[in-house]
């Protein structure tokens, strides 16, 4: 038992380690590694709990300390359970790194261009029973409507689930509205699992959130993907006033390769290209989230190490390689669309994504920078493994208050720029003109970024 015990300890006491230094190198490494660590590091508080437990039976009960090897275990265990409780500290480093960066994009007075109705409603403090009991994530003021189809496309319907707050009477305009987009490699995942703690977080705030599902690789090939976001788009419009929602202020956010297709969406509006059948609607978005996205399919820069991405575009997404269909891969990266009407964008990335390097949002955002009229906004951060807003941690709290304050930011720019008599609350008032390209928020600030 001794031995046994001592075994267990290294065991837990890597997976504390690789949460620390996780493997890069390789995309089979990085993979692993990151299944490894993404718990690991977001329930580290939870995982000390269980390992406590664990550890006090195999003493009490199994004589795990009647031997030196028992003893050495202990001591790891000990040790795994202090690393476990920094990382945990170091989570709360996510709050001023976002401050920063907003100030950096917006300008350092931005919450005083928040409608002041909107700054009484910023969440100022950790809901600490949210991380306490992360699952299942779920707000009782906010209604979800699932399986709302939008289109059809492939030969399959397309659906997508609404969160809308219970109670509440809309404002005139309507309510302003975020798109969720999923990833998973553009090959797994729903609309069931990913941006649910930013979307329960809006629409209590009295926004209409929308998560979509869209075409999936193998059977579907790039821009399938987009194409099916961008009918989400169009739909959103078009049927806004069945949900009390502006047709005119329309935010989309997505992680990995959900932020790959929702940045690209913000960048191509109105493209005939990736809009066939219904090249007349209107996409065009008032601000994007993009959370460790993909931006670049030709890996100009040389951010990743292997040829992992590469051939899963090849053989699953694209359909051809770089070398046959290059100009299909610049088209469909974000860092190739970059253009003066971008509109507010917020890149974030964890600091330890070994799924998506962190070299991969720093040479998009300087790109946007360099180009934008808009605000531009980028915040790595610290500790943070691929997917770690996906449910409730200290880490995706304060990230997301961050979030909360950008799109407030970016919709009371839009309520001012169209000459709202007042902005309603959370809810704010809306224009009944269609939003411009330019007039989704004010222009960058001169110390921007």
């Amino acid at each position: 038992m001794p031995t046994l015990f001592l075994l267990g300890s290294l065991w837990g006491a890597w997976f504390t380690l690789n949460a620390f230094r996780p493997m890069t190198g390789s995309s089979r490494r990085g993979v692993f590694s990151f299944f490894a660590g993404w718990l690991t590091g977001e329930l580290a508080l939870h995982h000390i709990a269980w390992q406590v437990v664990v550890a006090a039976i195999w003493i009490l009960w199994l004589g795990a300390l009647a031997g030196w090897p028992g003893w050495l275990g202990l001591v790891i265990c000990l040790a795994s359970w202090a690393g476990l409780a920094t990382f945990f500290r170091r989570s709360r480093r996510a709050e001023e790194v976002v401050e920063e960066a907003l100030q950096r994009g917006l300008g350092a007075d931005y919450r005083a261009a928040i409608a002041p109705e909107m700054r009484q409603r910023l969440t100022e403090s950790v809901r600490w029973r949210e991380i306490v009991f992360p699952f299942p994530m779920h707000d009782p003021a906010v209604e979800r409507i699932r399986d709302i189809h939008y289109g059809r496309a492939g030969g399959r319907n397309l659906a997508l689930d609404i969160y809308r707050p219970r109670e509440g009477t809309p404002p005139p305009g309507g309510r302003p509205v975020l798109i969720q987009v999923h990833g998973g490699a553009w090959i797994v995942g729903s609309k069931n699992e990913q941006g649910i703690p930013l979307m329960l977080r809006m629409a209590s705030h009295g926004w209409l959130c929308v998560s979509v599902d869209y075409r999936l690789s193998p059977a579907a090939t790039f821009p399938d993907h987009l194409i099916d976001v961008k009918r989400a788009v169009a739909w959103v419009r078009e049927r806004a006033a069945d949900y009390d929602a502006d047709p005119n202020f329309i935010v989309i956010t997505g992680g990995s390769a959900g932020g790959h297709l929702a940045s690209l969406a913000a960048l191509t509006a109105n493209d005939p290209s990736f809009q066939p059948g219904f090249e007349s609607a209107d996409t065009r978005l008032a601000g994007c989230v993009s959370f460790y996205g993909v931006y670049d399919f030709t890996n100009r820069n040389g951010v990743y190490r292997d040829e992992g991405l590469g051939r899963m575009l090849e053989r699953w997404v694209m359909k051809a390689s770089l070398e046959e269909a290059r100009e299909r891969y610049e088209a469909a990266s974000p860092l190739y669309r970059v253009n003066p009407d971008a509109p507010p964008f917020f890149v974030i990335h964890g600091d330890l994504d070994t799924l998506v390097p962190i070299a991969e949002a720093r040479f998009f955002s300087a790109a946007l920078r360099d180009v934008s009229r808009r605000a531009v906004a980028y915040a790595e951060i610290p500790f943070a493994q691929h997917a770690f807003e996906i449910f409730p941690s200290v880490r995706c709290a304060l990230a997301i208050d961050g979030v909360e304050r950008f799109l407030f930011y970016v919709f009371s720019s839009y309520a001012t720029t169209k000459g709202s008599a007042r902005v309603a609350g959370a809810n704010g008032s809306a224009a009944e003109e269609p939003l411009s390209p330019v007039a989704a928020g004010e222009e960058r600030p001169a110390d921007a970024g």
